[in-house]
């Protein structure tokens, strides 16, 4: 009886798509390498890391700013700190 299903589930298995499994690979991977990344930082100098993060969080937010591709919840903020920045739309000439 059990070989009988054993044969089943490795049909199931085998109708699943391979873009699901190169998909569910990748995002192992990624989690493995966060975890990874996070075990490094932690043993980094707090500075050093500060600085990191503000130059990281300033080219998103800039970036936000330019190409106004931000995500839905920050609109508010971005459409406040904008107009004191320079924009893809607004730049003559373009």
């Amino acid at each position: 009886m059990k070989p009988f299903f054993a044969a089943e589930a490795l049909e199931k298995v085998q109708r699943i798509p391979f873009e699901f499994w190169w998909k569910a690979a990748l995002a192992i991977a990624i989690f493995v390498g966060v975890i990874i990344a996070l075990r490094k930082l932690a043993n980094m100098n707090k500075v050093v890391l500060s600085v990191i993060v503000f130059v990281v969080v300033m080219i998103i937010g800039f970036n936000w700013v330019y190409q106004r591709n931000e995500p839905a919840f920050m609109t508010p903020f971005v459409e406040k700190v904008a107009p004191f920045f320079p924009s893809k739309g607004t730049r003559p000439g373009y």
